[in-house]
């Protein structure tokens, strides 16, 4: 008799591989597990609506002692995110909520002010959700958000040639930034209105292993410049034997777009986004190769080597 694997032996990836063959596609639905958000097309509709959900855990994704405005930023935020990575435009944000009984009003009351004041930003609305009894804090945000009929931006459409690109700066986001990151929504909607980006994740879960992700569904190999990828001032700062490199690729919840753009746009998007977003650093990482079977990590080039990447983001389940 097979033993049955157990979550820890396969990790995050392993569990949402084996749960999308038990998940239909439905009606109109134009993608559905693989991305940051399902896209559906809705009969007559101008537009295809975006669906994603996503999980806060104390002790997993927030601390007791976070502030509670930070902790309803970061719940809204995460949505927020995966609807900028699909070029969208966010409408609605429901929360189901679990508290334990001794839980204060006045803290919940602060979280759903600190995710009031992110939704506010692009006028989407919290409409409610559901509460529950439970041993921690936990907030699951599900949001709703629409496209351009025929716009939404997947992870499947690099080719080799294209150029990788990645706003803002990564690693040491534990050091605050998890909870106080500004989704990219403005940016991803002009990147999809632009037709610039021809694949596109949020990077929740480190450049090293969001990168694989975009490879596997694009099918395409990819190689890294370390000079070129930007790194955060707290990843400087850190001090745990790692190197201020190896926290920009591995950390995770930086919450910036890596997306890719056509050879023969690059230069010119460069012009346009300096114009568009000052205050918004854009840096030009890498570019996409080839697949090859033997190799499915991304090569990392530094100092006239090429490296295997074989580091890993964060993963849910992985002892």
């Amino acid at each position: 008799m097979r033993k049955a694997r157990l979550v820890h032996e396969v990790g995050e990836r392993g569990v949402i591989q084996c749960l999308a063959r038990h998940v239909g596609a439905g009606r109109f639905v134009l993608r559905g597990i693989g991305d940051d958000s399902a896209v559906v097309r809705v009969p007559g509709s101008p537009y295809d609506w975006l669906f994603t959900t996503d999980p806060i855990i104390q002790g997993v994704h927030f601390l007791p002692d976070a502030r509670p405005e930070h902790i309803g930023h970061k719940a809204a935020g995460r949505v927020l995110s995966d609807i900028a990575a699909m070029g969208g435009e966010p409408l609605y944000v429901f929360f189901n909520l679990v508290a334990t009984p001794e839980t204060s009003l006045d803290v919940l009351a602060r979280i759903y002010d600190g995710a009031t004041r992110l939704c506010q930003r692009w006028q989407a609305a919290i409409l409610g959700g559901d509460v529950a009894r439970g041993p921690r804090l936990e907030l699951h945000a599900f949001g709703v958000g629409r496209v351009p009929q025929g716009t939404a931006v997947l992870r499947s459409g690099a080719r080799p040639g294209d150029r990788l690109f990645v706003t803002g700066r990564l690693g040491g986001s534990i050091l605050g930034h998890h909870l106080t990151f500004q989704p990219r929504v403005d940016e991803g909607r002009w990147l999809a209105a632009g037709r610039w980006a021809t694949a596109m994740l949020d990077l929740s879960d480190g450049l090293a292993s969001d990168l694989r992700r975009l490879m596997e569904e694009s099918h395409v190999g990819a190689e890294l410049v370390a000079e070129a990828i930007p790194i955060a001032r707290a990843a400087r700062r850190l001090d745990d034997h790692q190197s201020p490199l190896h926290h920009a690729l591995c950390d995770g919840e930086d919450f910036e777009l890596l997306f890719t753009v056509r050879p023969t746009r690059a230069a010119r998007l460069v012009r346009l986004w300096r114009k568009k977003f000052p205050r918004v650093p854009l840096s030009e990482i890498g570019r996409i190769v080839p697949a090859d079977p033997r190799q499915r990590d991304p090569v990392l080039l530094q100092g006239g080597q090429r490296w295997r990447l074989t580091e890993q983001g964060y993963e849910h389940f992985v002892k």
